[in-house]
């Protein structure tokens, strides 16, 4: 039985953690502060740089609201800069947990009847592309969410690490792509955690799990062409990666992908291994040259920075309340 076990209140949202089927798990419900103060993005008219994000007011759950799940207990990755696996091994989250992650977020905010745009990240614990449930549930979300919130736009989004060990990855990925082409027209995301052009940095910082980038981008020229927002190549930049974007436009096509730039957050595993973006919560530098050379190249190019409050909230990608982490901001915690 679905039991609410813990609701942590940080400034940007609700870190939750809920009994499921088989153990513990967690999810997020997240204000945002709205693109015009927290990305960079040229080809959308955002051109101002980056020089640090205050902490500040979220915008109303009204005109934008995100709700982030756990499609696994813990993962099995080890990627060397999140805390997810000091949770313990990935086990597939169930149809049920998926459901009931989403139906406690929304409950957390009864007073919020609709949205304007309501993102679904399949990405607090685990690596999506080992669950099929997740398919099966993205298919539902207007049901799902009908009683809470009505009719409101929802846009669901899975990031993937791309696991060599995923035999089946290339029918997920075209499965997610005919969810994000034709169920949502286009409405949907799909990232690819890249994070460097260098195959030994990449090799080592997920621990040779993750396919080549050579392997990833023959994956990238069999998906079909993306109806509506590009797929993502995500970078998260700690100070010595190296993003190489004419290696890069020669395997991925700009009129298929866009490239997203953030900081790698500051989790308990990545101070550990001593991976960080030095100055990337303070000033635009660590991403300028990338920035530059990605759209010389011709990709569409967001750079996100999150603010303190976000980063050390631990509502940033990487953390888990559950494996012992606590927010290193003001915050309220209940427990149930």
């Amino acid at each position: 039985m679905t039991k609410l076990l813990k609701n942590i209140i940080v400034p940007t949202g609700n870190i939750c953690v809920m009994e499921g089927e088989k153990g513990k798990i967690e999810f997020l419900s997240v204000g945002d502060y709205g693109k015009g103060l927290n990305i960079k993005a040229d080809f959308l008219g955002i051109t101002r740089e980056l020089n640090g994000v205050p902490n500040g007011e979220i915008m109303p759950l009204t005109e934008k609201w995100v709700i982030t799940i756990s499609t696994q207990y813990g993962c099995s990755i080890d990627c060397k800069f999140c805390d997810v696996p000091k949770v313990g091994k990935g086990i597939n989250a169930t149809l049920n947990d998926l459901t009931n992650q989403l139906i406690e977020g929304l409950k957390l905010h009864p007073e919020i009847t609709s949205t304007k745009r309501l993102n679904l990240h399949y990405a607090r614990m685990g690596e999506p592309t080992f669950n099929w449930n997740v398919l099966d549930h993205a298919k539902q979300l207007h049901k799902i969410i009908k009683p809470y919130i009505g009719n409101s736009m929802v846009h669901p989004v899975i990031s993937t690490m791309l696991p060599k060990s995923n035999v089946k990855l290339m029918e997920y990925l075209n499965s997610w792509c005919d969810i994000k082409n034709d169920t949502y027209r286009g409405d949907a995301g799909l990232q690819f955690s890249i994070n460097s052009t260098d195959d030994n940095q990449r090799n080592e910082m997920f621990s040779g799990n993750s396919l080549s980038l050579n392997d990833i981008a023959e994956i990238g020229r069999l998906l079909p062409d993306p109806i509506g927002r590009k797929y993502a190549l995500n970078f998260a930049l700690a100070d010595n990666y190296i993003v190489d974007a004419k290696k890069l436009v020669k395997l991925f096509s700009p009129n298929k992908f866009m490239v997203k730039i953030t900081p790698i957050h500051k989790t308990k595993t990545s101070e550990e291994n001593g991976i960080g973006t030095e100055w990337g919560y303070e000033e635009f530098t660590p991403y300028d040259m990338s920035e530059r050379n990605l759209k010389d190249v011709g990709f569409d190019v967001i750079v996100f920075v999150p603010s303190y409050d976000e980063d050390l909230g631990l509502i940033t990608c990487g953390n888990a309340i559950l494996s012992g982490s606590t927010p290193k901001v003001k915050y309220s915690e209940i427990n149930y």
